[in-house]
């Protein structure tokens, strides 16, 4: 059962071997993460494990940048996690009852999470040639202006 939770910093190093394994996120140092607005989601029904075990499926983070903007900072999923809907929950859980506008940059090539974005309702604003390294690639800048927070 996947349920979505703050971060604590018990979930740290589950939260940089997830960076680690996900080549297209930022990386940056986890501990940052606890600074801002970090939600978890945590599988606590995996068959054969002990009552009370939890296993981090991934994670996302974002940030005020001014008082009615967010900006969606990282999202990533465990691998073995993949294609469930969790980086949809997360993001769901991040824009609930949220009024104003979210930012967020995604690589040209994640297309994935370009479709993911656009189902939102977010749009692509702008292009930053060259803003993303190893390798090298452009981001597309995209915006979501929320009214009444997303269900």
């Amino acid at each position: 059962m996947i349920s979505i939770r703050p971060v604590t910093e018990s979930d740290l190093d589950e939260i940089w071997r997830i960076q680690a394994v996900s080549g297209q996120v930022a990386q940056w140092n986890p501990a940052d993460y606890l600074l801002h607005r970090c939600l978890v989601a945590v599988d606590s029904g995996a068959i054969g494990s002990p009552p009370g075990f939890e296993r981090i499926a991934g994670f996302a983070v974002a940030r005020h940048t001014a008082p009615d903007e967010l900006e969606i900072l990282n999202i990533a999923v465990d691998p073995p996690f993949r294609r469930r809907g969790i980086a949809r929950g997360l993001i769901r859980q991040l824009l609930a009852n949220y009024r104003g506008t979210i930012w967020l940059e995604v690589r040209q090539s994640n297309t994935a999470a370009r479709q993911l974005y656009h189902a939102f309702g977010f749009q692509v604003n702008s292009v930053r040639e060259n803003y993303y390294n190893d390798p090298s690639e452009s981001a597309i800048v995209m915006k979501f202006h929320s009214c009444y927070g997303h269900k």
